[in-house]
């Protein structure tokens, strides 16, 4: 990660209830999410610019998504290839909560870990 970079590139807000939910942010911000179903968990997007270096996310209802204090996940800028920064973070006081998976070709792929404080983060990158 350089400083011409985002840190941050991606958030998933848990959720219990998904209609509800995506009702209540569609309402709040008057806006339309887009939704998909993908790797088993349903989404809703926030509006955003493909390419634009901007970061985004949205809603989601999955097994590894509980709503509550801790149910916001960031997801911080991996490229070109997480596996880099993920190669570091046990020998740095981390624990790697799941290995570098792939989303999709057109995506990338992400990983999970806990931080030395007990937080959950992803990583994603292209690559």
């Amino acid at each position: 990660m350089t400083a011409k970079e985002n840190s941050l590139n991606w958030f998933e807000i848990s959720v219990e209830d998904f209609n509800r939910a995506k009702k209540f942010y569609e309402t709040i911000f008057d806006i339309k999410m887009e939704t998909q179903n993908m790797m088993g968990m349903d989404m809703a997007f926030f509006p955003a610019e493909p390419g634009s270096g901007k970061a985004s996310g949205g809603l989601v209802k999955g097994p590894m998504h509980k709503p509550g204090a801790d149910g916001v996940k960031l997801y911080l800028n991996g490229n070109p290839d997480l596996s880099v920064a993920l190669s570091k973070i046990e020998t740095a006081g981390g624990k790697i909560t799941m290995p570098k998976t792939k989303i999709s070709d057109d995506i990338g792929h992400m990983a999970f870990f806990t931080d030395t404080e007990g937080n959950s983060i992803a990583l994603h990158s292209q690559k």
